[in-house]
């Protein structure tokens, strides 16, 4: 019998190697097997991106034939009410349900008090009439809050300090409404923040024989430096003194958007709005996942300009971006998108089809 020593023995370099432990279910679990093929990945995409989930907001100019391009939002253009006409049966052509008129009022008519906003023939109510006339199959939705009436460009009346009256305001707001529903708008989107006002809205639209207008309230609208290029367009951004910071939400703020939407679901509001958008998506998620309510998502101006200032200097691809950013809202639980790219992704999207 050979001594122990004269066993051939394994030289240390050549030991075997660590096998890598594999994941649990591996390989019957392979998740990049479905992203293999286009086909594939269409089959198994939990969120995707329809026209019928876009409205499309548009800026209102007095005049006729008329055009102003938006400097700090590339690629938007105020338009006057018979190009608004124009753009709302673009709107309609490629699908887009709804589309939402902002005026930018001519400067001789702001005032303290806003009086321009109960004016049946102001220019937003001259556009919904139009619009209603030429196509009556799109929906139309209205902004209601005094800042594009008001010479200080604030969304409600304020007092000898500068600050704002909650209930005298409600009054105004609720003349607003009544003047737009009579001018054939189909969705209200208070966005004034004032305390109460749903609920006043709702009972004089009931009391008025509007009780089919739809409100969809700015519940969640946050103090937010994202607005700008927005005053721009409508013109209160020269007018504006000091901030809103008393009446729209502070954005270190989560669950008062939760208390926000209990009260304006409970005063009336048939839909509730988030905004801004791409910075808010937990607040977003948060209202639709705790209310089940239909819930919209605002992609605000500067959201569309920091994205448009990207393409346009090659930073990025903007086929991508755009809609990418988009199904982020859809991926956060929105039923639908309140975006400038809206008649550019439903183009794209008619493409596809």
């Amino acid at each position: 019998m050979k001594d122990d020593v004269d066993k051939p023995s394994r030289p240390q370099s050549q030991t075997a190697p660590e096998q890598a432990v594999p994941a649990p279910g591996f390989p019957a679990t392979r998740l990049r097997r479905p992203r293999q093929a286009a086909w594939s990945r269409r089959l198994v995409c939990e969120n995707a991106l329809s026209v019928d989930d876009l409205i499309w907001p548009i800026f209102i100019i007095d005049g006729e034939n008329k055009r102003e391009p938006v400097a700090s939002m590339p690629g938007v253009e105020r338009l006057s009410v018979d190009l608004a006409v124009k753009a709302a049966e673009d709107a309609a052509r490629y699908g887009i349900p709804v589309i939402e008129v902002f005026p930018n009022t001519p400067n001789d008519l702001r005032t303290a008090d806003g009086a321009d906003a109960l004016n049946p023939d102001n220019l937003a109510c001259r556009a919904v009439r139009k619009v209603k006339a030429a196509v009556p199959e799109i929906g139309v939705m209205c902004d209601v809050a005094l800042d594009p009436y008001t010479n200080h460009g604030h969304d409600g009346l304020l007092d000898a300090d500068g600050r704002i009256l909650n209930d005298a305001t409600l009054d105004v707001l609720v003349q607003q409404s009544l003047v737009q529903a009579e001018a054939g708008c189909d969705i209200l989107g208070p966005s004034d923040m004032m305390d109460g006002r749903i609920g006043v809205i709702r009972q004089a639209l009931e009391d008025g024989g509007f009780s089919d207008v739809q409100l969809m309230s700015y519940t969640a609208k946050y103090a937010s430096g994202f607005f700008n290029p927005f005053r721009d367009a409508v013109g209160s951004s020269g007018t504006l003194t000091g901030d809103k910071k008393t009446y729209q939400m502070d954005f270190g703020n989560s669950d008062e958007a939760l208390r926000e939407a209990e009260l304006d679901i409970a005063e009336g509001a048939d839909m509730i709005m988030v905004k801004p958008g791409l910075a808010y998506l937990d607040i977003l998620y948060r209202l639709k996942s705790h209310f089940a309510m239909p819930t919209f998502a605002y992609q605000v101006s500067g959201e569309y300009s920091m994205l448009m200032a990207a393409v346009q200097n090659g930073w990025l691809d903007g086929d991508r971006v755009i809609e990418e950013s988009l199904i982020a809202f859809k991926r956060a639980g929105a039923d639908g998108i309140l975006t400038y790219f809206a008649l550019d992704m439903a183009k794209r999207l008619k493409a596809r089809s």
